[in-house]
């Protein structure tokens, strides 16, 4: 795969988060945070196990135990971050929490600078700014005073980076992109149905008003566009996953106008216009460069 394809397949990821955010919100009016993150896992592990056994049974070699650790540990840390973002939606405006989300733009080449001295292409350094500078516009070019939900929602986006920084270190070289994505399902479920379990009483019938928004969460946003993510990130870099995976701020904000009647501010359309910018500049750069050297 070619990483300009790959690069498309985490845009379409975008687009299935960006109308995933808006399931997130409005289960919240049935269920509690934990409980739809434990439940949305619970359907995409079960969605993506017969093509991790498939993956497994043609695998010509097995994983070490290492790696299955590895990919608890970063199961671990996506549920921190969804969890976090769930819980803050319940106190900040969907809005603040799209835009502080997409910090994560910003944060992953800082931290895979700081953990790893892992130095990005030029080229993401200003396609970071125009991409926050773009979600910041979108949102109308303000933010409300931070809330307790913003100040987890910036907690959130410092741990999907991590992830982001973590599939790139630990999980590309395995070449098993299902098998990760099932381990890190099923981590998720089980610690979200605990957490609902212990801090939330939802009864089971409650359930069943938010069920289109759990399976559209755990088909597509989860099983789907968590496993687009694992593959393509094979073929570009942690820093493009970022930018790309962004996108579903300005997707979240196009389906929230078209299903929920939300309107894009007129200064939100020069925000999209930024983010794909940034989206061209990181695609092409490189690769006009690569084109000069070996020319």
């Amino acid at each position: 795969m070619t990483r300009r394809n790959a690069n498309l397949l985490l845009l379409l990821a975008g687009a299935v988060w960006g109308m995933g955010f808006i399931a997130q919100s409005t289960a919240m009016d049935d269920i509690g945070p934990y409980t739809f993150v434990g439940a949305r896992f619970v359907i995409a592990s079960i969605v993506l196990l017969p093509l991790a056994i498939y993956e497994s049974k043609r695998a010509t070699r097995k994983l070490p135990v290492i790696a299955y650790l590895q990919f608890i540990i970063i199961g671990a840390v996506l549920f921190a971050a969804m969890a976090l973002q769930q819980v803050g939606l319940l106190t900040t405006t969907v809005t603040n929490s799209g835009v502080l989300t997409g910090l994560y733009v910003v944060i992953v080449p800082i931290l895979a600078l700081l953990i790893f001295r892992e130095i990005p292409h030029y080229i993401i350094w200003p396609s970071v700014v125009l991409t926050f500078s773009g979600i910041f516009l979108l949102s109308g070019g303000h933010l409300s005073a931070l809330t307790k939900g913003d100040i987890l929602t910036i907690m959130c986006a410092v741990g999907n980076a991590l992830q982001v920084i973590l599939i790139t270190r630990y999980v590309i070289k395995y070449a098993r992109p299902l098998t990760f994505s099932f381990m890190q399902f099923a981590t998720i479920a089980i610690l979200g149905s605990i957490s609902g379990l212990g801090f939330e009483t939802t009864e089971m019938t409650s359930l069943l008003p938010a069920l289109p928004e759990i399976l559209y969460a755990g088909i597509f946003s989860s099983a789907l566009a968590f496993t687009i993510q694992a593959v393509a990130q094979r073929y570009t870099t942690a820093p493009q996953t970022a930018i790309f995976m962004s996108s579903e701020v300005l997707f979240a904000a196009l389906f929230g106008a078209i299903l929920l009647g939300e309107r894009i501010p007129a200064i939100g359309y020069l925000g999209g216009l930024l983010i794909f910018t940034a989206m061209i500049l990181t695609e092409t750069i490189p690769h006009i460069k690569r084109k000069v050297l070996t020319s």
